[in-house]
């Protein structure tokens, strides 16, 4: 059953992927580096669509499906779930969606990720924008948040921005050989950073002819 299913996906992916060639930007950035933010007015002005490795798997647990069962046993017992899990919910997220432009939010969160993403999917990212911020800055932020987050203490985001820097530095300095990484001053107010994000992605003659 388990060859039929995987020939099936293979065959899926080669046949949709074939059709379109999927654009792929990375999104990475420390907890309360205002990415969402940012991933929301990429999609509203550049037509992209928004793509959240814990959304997806938030979303695959919620449809009470085997897997998504499966992930959420993984997650109580405290274990990692495996890149090839989240990569296929990603692939067939890109799929199933008409847009051939994506923004892929806290992912790759490691270098493994990383790997197994590109090993899978075949696909390269365009870029990867990485919304560099201070840890006080963040801190601030989280802290001011004041949406009841059980994970918005001090030592949790101290914890959580620790592990963001050990895991994604990796990943950033792949793709920095690369010539990919497009970093972004994040400290800055929102409508500032946006318009340093603008600027990567708007196109080169709609730039001449601004």
């Amino acid at each position: 059953m388990g060859t039929v299913l995987e020939a099936a996906n293979k065959e899926a992916t080669a046949s949709t992927f074939g059709k379109k060639d999927p654009k792929v930007v990375f999104v990475l950035g420390g907890p309360g580096s205002g990415k969402g933010t940012q991933c929301a007015n990429i999609v509203e002005h550049f037509g992209y669509t928004h793509l959240s490795a814990g959304d997806l798997l938030r979303a695959e647990i919620k449809s009470g499906s085997e897997n998504g069962t499966m992930i959420q046993n993984m997650i109580k017992e405290g274990k990692i779930v495996p890149s090839e899990v989240t990569i296929k919910l990603l692939e067939r997220a890109i799929a199933e969606n008409e847009n051939d432009k994506f923004l892929i939010d806290g992912f790759p969160r490691n270098e493994e990720n990383r790997a197994a993403f590109e090993a899978v999917t075949k696909i390269e990212p365009e870029f990867v924008l990485y919304f560099d911020c201070p840890e006080e800055e963040m801190e601030k932020r989280l802290l001011g948040r004041n949406q009841g987050r059980e994970d918005d203490n001090i030592d949790t985001i101290r914890k959580r921005f620790k592990v963001f820097m050990e895991s994604s530095l990796p990943v950033i300095e792949y793709y920095n050989s690369k010539d990919k990484v497009r970093k972004i001053d994040a400290a800055k107010p929102v409508e500032e950073v946006f318009e340093a994000v603008k600027a990567l992605f708007t196109p080169v003659n709609d730039k001449a002819a601004v």
